[in-house]
């Protein structure tokens, strides 16, 4: 007798419909699986024959034949344990063959027939619900996570044996629902401060939180660089509290893809902070961009939406800061297998940080630079100048002077302030893109770019003149519009005045110094 049971398989963040076939024929005693399987639904087959066992059945002593369909789609993941031990319970006529239709399984077993959390619980009911598939089996540590759905019948489980007990009394789906419901009733929330990093608590650096401020309102990548303890990382740390709160549909597509890489907090799985990452320098390709065998997001996908801060930059190998290239350009990152292209979204703000030389002092009157002339040089060749044209702002960060240390030297905006500042700067922008499928400053280009970004005759001639004298590239030119776009929205300005133009190319200091 053959049994059909549905479930899915991840591609990147979206999930395929998957239909596991079961039969169980007369023959040798063996259990195999065809569909081109990862290594843990091969493992799989010992988790379901003691599973099975260890719930009070028998695992038939005759020839199981378990197919994955599509056959050409690579599945992995310990999700498909319970389709396929459903699937023998189907073939084996101890669940009745109607309640499978309409319904998927997703679930890890344990050895005594228990039901695990899985990764990746979202995407795969999203993707089963669109397949035109309500009722969603799961484990009931997933409970919360997959709620977030909208449209979907979940029925939570425990175990093996509460799925089959399921599967013979549909009834007894409400009284899991109700069980597990109250387990995994929301705690309450404890009250945090608005924002756990201040910048009322950093003193000076005006002209870079200035340009924090820009950064954030029209989502420009930025580069700080400045002598040690000048307080670039502290500046950067804060840099996700000026942002404004990300939209549900935000906030569900970043879920989706911590989901992914199993970076879920069961009490709250709904992402509803943005995302800053911090990778360390040692970081593998892999790591950066993500990948795998089996291809999961890496630091730029976990960044989406929020922030990908790179601490002293220059440490970075120049192979993986090359690759930054081009989900900067794109906002998506695509991995390439043999099995298949895998998709993540990478849309976020790059901001870095470095030291004008290895030893950091190279310029500083205070300090004796130790570096060679060679040593320098082979430090500032990771600012390569594709890279360069890709951050739109350039910061050079200086010291902290000890009177702006003091309380009296004046009050430091502060982050409530600075972000009041960008949203007003954001609205401007949702308004004026509405329908045209962009959302930042940032990603203008083409004829929007030409539309938008028209300065006034004197900030042209200025453009013009600064195009020539610092030799900038087309790439430049248009990041310095973009810029100066920000600027005059920021300022309530509808024209690119000479002001905005002269302000932008002040973020243009790196050009010259790390291309000599």
């Amino acid at each position: 007798m053959i049994s059909k049971v549905f479930t899915a398989a991840l591609n990147g963040i979206d999930a395929e419909l998957i239909i596991v076939e079961t039969d169980v024929s007369a023959g040798l005693p063996a259990l195999n699986v065809v569909g081109l399987p990862g290594i843990e639904i091969r493992e799989a087959r010992e988790r379901m024959r003691v599973a099975v066992h260890n719930m009070g059945v028998s695992f038939p002593a005759r020839r199981v034949t378990v197919n994955l369909s599509p056959a050409d789609t690579r599945k992995e993941g310990s999700h498909f344990d319970l389709p396929m031990a459903v699937g023998i319970l189907g073939a084996m006529s101890l669940v009745p063959q109607q309640s499978l239709e309409n319904t998927a399984f997703l679930g890890e077993l344990s050895l005594d027939g228990s039901l695990k959390a899985i990764r990746g619980v979202l995407p795969l009911a999203e993707g089963i619900l669109r397949n035109g598939i309500k009722n969603i089996v799961i484990p009931a540590e997933n409970l919360r996570e997959a709620s977030l759905v909208e449209g979907v019948n979940l029925i939570p489980a425990g175990s093996l044996a509460e799925v089959s007990e399921v599967l013979r009394n549909p009834d007894f789906a409400l009284e899991l629902l109700e069980r597990y419901s109250t387990k995994n009733s929301r705690k309450p929330k404890t009250p945090e401060k608005a924002f756990e990093k201040d910048f009322a608590d950093v003193y000076g650096q005006e002209n870079a939180k200035r340009a924090l401020v820009i950064a954030a309102a029209g989502m420009h990548n930025i580069a700080m660089v400045g002598f040690p303890g000048s307080g670039k990382t502290m500046l950067a740390s804060r840099l996700p509290g000026i942002l404004p709160e990300m939209t549900y549909e935000e906030k569900l597509e970043v879920t989706k893809i911590y989901s992914i890489a199993g970076e879920i907090s069961p009490d709250e799985p709904l992402m509803d902070k943005r995302p800053f990452r911090c990778p360390h320098h040692t970081i593998s390709a892999a790591g950066l961009v993500g990948g795998g065998s089996r291809p999961r997001p890496g630091e730029i996908s976990l960044s989406h939406n929020g922030v990908l801060f790179l601490d002293e930059f220059p440490e970075f190998t120049p192979s993986n800061l090359e690759m930054l290239r081009q989900p900067l350009e794109s906002g998506e990152i695509s991995i390439c297998r043999a099995a298949g292209n895998y998709r993540f979204p990478a849309d976020f703000m790059l901001v870095i940080a470095a030291n004008p030389c290895r030893c950091g002092y190279y310029g500083d009157p205070m300090h004796n630079c130790t570096c060679t002339p060679s040593q320098i040089a082979g430090y500032r060749r990771h600012f390569s100048g594709p890279l360069l044209d890709r951050i739109d702002i350039q910061l050079e960060v200086m010291p902290v002077k000890y009177e702006e240390l003091s309380c009296e030297a004046g009050i430091s905006p502060d982050s409530g302030t600075m972000r009041a500042s960008v949203s007003a700067a954001r609205q401007v922008q949702e308004e004026r893109f509405r329908g045209s499928g962009i959302k930042f400053n940032s990603s203008l280009a083409g004829s929007l770019l030409k539309k938008y970004c028209t300065p006034s005759p004197d900030g042209e001639r200025l453009l013009e003149e600064a195009f020539r004298t610092l030799a900038l590239s087309a790439r430049a030119r248009d990041r310095i519009l973009r810029v100066s776009r920000t600027i005059a929205d920021i300022e309530g300005d509808g024209q690119i005045g000479s002001a905005h133009i002269a302000e932008a190319l002040s973020y243009r200091s790196l050009d010259k110094l790390y291309r000599g």
